[in-house]
């Protein structure tokens, strides 16, 4: 039986774990998808989804691409921490479905109440694939990611319910809850995973000094901007925000100072990371100020935290891991590299060329989809195939 499972992983490497075609589909819908929303701006296009092409672009940006690459990560990542086999082969392909379901029923001619719920399912089986593992193995530290999971269920939830009431405030309000729980997650995972390849990455031997108290104060702040938004105080400047985003943002560049290391500058699997971190902490100072009075568009800000930091950081993320996890040397191409440079180009231009010119988001666009082109070219052949060392996974 056993030689039979591992016949059948080896034939059909997608579906051996959750990041080969969560990162995959993920990066393909995403740049469609910004090609779309692109060409519907320009004047090109002009789909019509449930609900109008914002609701769409908001909801799948933040609930499809971003869900799908969350989701492909941790269910990966929760194997290492578990010492239990991840979620695989049909389980997996059942899971896979609904999502896909998900992107497709916003263009199907299905009643409102089915949309809300084909797209409702997938993040609950996520976050029970996850906590099923973490939970059987009492592994407390891992605890508090499947409660920000869960919480970001409740965030999609909430948009739901906006757009089944057609109530686009409301809408607003679970997307922006959204956004920043996934800021929450950046701070858990980011807190783990850069400092640590940081040191592996240049060879540093010895640990870093630990500093729980600012993981817990970073966790803390994100998870309080997040509720807030979904209590709705993010729709206009609220003082108490101001202080809270400014202090994120002092704990935010406090850690990119503790973390930093001339040497990453070489190494493109590792300037990534702390870019797209850097641009974390531009979020919450663009947020600190818009809330204290600042004359600054939250939208600008709102771009600087999903292109720049989320953005950013999956792209790096899904190039490290995929790497590691089908037994391949931890080093990209240059094309890779340069992908990396033109989404935090993709992310300058959305934030700073809109006040300069009306061709920045066209630009924007472009460099965006150049980007998730360049990590498709080269990472569909690792994601199909079987590892490199024969290992399973």
């Amino acid at each position: 039986m056993l030689v039979h499972l591992m016949e059948y992983r080896r034939c059909r490497p997608l579906w051996n774990l959750a990041f080969r075609p969560f990162f995959l589909a993920g990066t393909v819908f995403a740049l469609i998808a910004v090609m779309v929303w692109a060409g519907t701006l320009a004047g090109v296009s002009a789909p019509v989804p449930s609900g109008g092409m914002l609701a769409w672009h908001r909801h799948e940006m933040l609930y499809g691409f971003t869900a799908a690459i969350v989701g492909g990560f941790l269910l990966t990542a929760v194997q290492n921490w578990s010492g239990l086999p991840g979620l695989h082969g049909r389980s997996l392909q059942a899971l896979f479905l609904i999502w896909l379901l998900g992107r497709a029923a916003w263009f199907l001619p299905l009643p409102v109440e089915w949309l809300v719920v084909i797209e409702g399912g997938f993040l609950p089986l996520v976050t029970l694939a996850l906590a099923r593992p973490i939970v059987q193995r009492r592994l407390r530290n891992n605890y508090p990611i499947v409660v920000l999971v869960l919480v970001f269920t409740g965030c999609q939830w909430l948009t739901l319910a906006g757009f089944l009431r057609q109530d686009e405030p409301l809408q607003r309000q679970g997307v922006l809850a959204g956004l920043w729980l996934v800021a929450a997650m950046m701070t858990v995972l980011g807190g783990r995973v850069i400092p640590f390849f940081t040191q592996r990455g240049l060879g540093i031997m010895t640990a870093s000094t630990p500093r729980p108290w600012l993981d817990r104060s970073c966790l803390v702040l994100s998870v309080t901007a997040a509720l807030a938004m979904a209590a709705g105080f993010g729709q206009a400047p609220q003082w108490g925000l101001a202080v809270l985003f400014g202090g994120l943002f002092a704990l935010h560049a406090a850690r990119l100072l503790l973390w930093h290391d001339r040497r990453l500058w070489g190494i493109p699997l590792l300037w990534s990371l702390h870019l797209a971190y850097a641009w974390l902490a531009v979020a919450t100072l663009g947020m600190a100020l818009w809330h204290a009075g600042v004359n600054v568009s939250p939208s600008l800000v709102t771009h600087a935290l999903t292109v720049g930091a989320m953005s950013g950081l999956m792209l790096a993320m899904m190039a490290r891991v995929s790497l590691g996890h089908t037994g391949r040397p931890l080093s990209v191409p240059a094309s890779v590299a340069v992908g990396f440079a033109l989404l935090h180009l993709a992310a300058l231009a959305r934030v700073i060329l809109p006040l300069l010119t009306p061709l920045a988001f066209s630009l924007s666009a472009l460099c965006w989809c150049m980007a998730l082109l360049l990590f498709v070219r080269h990472y569909l052949p690792i994601l199909l195939q079987p590892r490199a060392d024969g290992l399973p996974g």
